[in-house]
């Protein structure tokens, strides 16, 4: 069985606004709405016109369209997942990092 991937790279240092964001991720601004309202996204600037978000938030936006369609996860549950996963790549990264530093260690 053969599987069509499709990816899209982003600048990790780009800013998008909300019309941008809603384009990108096919999505409507009530969507994006909901994810700030529940935490998910953080936007920056004070109104809608004003916000700008960052390119993580596209995967977060991602996640969050797959947690909810694929596995029927409610809003609560979708800003709960995502939590945990954040917290999973943050410990992830620092067992990384004292694995580098046992094995400087260890050298020495």
């Amino acid at each position: 069985m053969k599987t069509d991937l499709q990816y899209t790279f982003f600048d990790e240092h780009c800013e998008y606004s909300l019309r941008e964001l809603c384009n990108v991720c096919k999505v409507h601004a009530q969507f994006i709405q909901d994810l700030i309202d529940e935490g998910i996204l953080s936007p920056q600037g004070q109104n809608p016109r004003e916000w700008r978000f960052a390119a993580i938030e596209i995967k977060r936006i991602q996640v969050s369209i797959r947690l909810q369609e694929d596995l029927r996860v409610n809003l609560p549950g979708t800003a709960l997942v995502l939590e945990l996963l954040d917290e999973i790549e943050q410990l992830r990264r620092s067992k990384s990092h004292l694995e580098q530093l046992y094995a400087l260690d260890k050298k020495n």
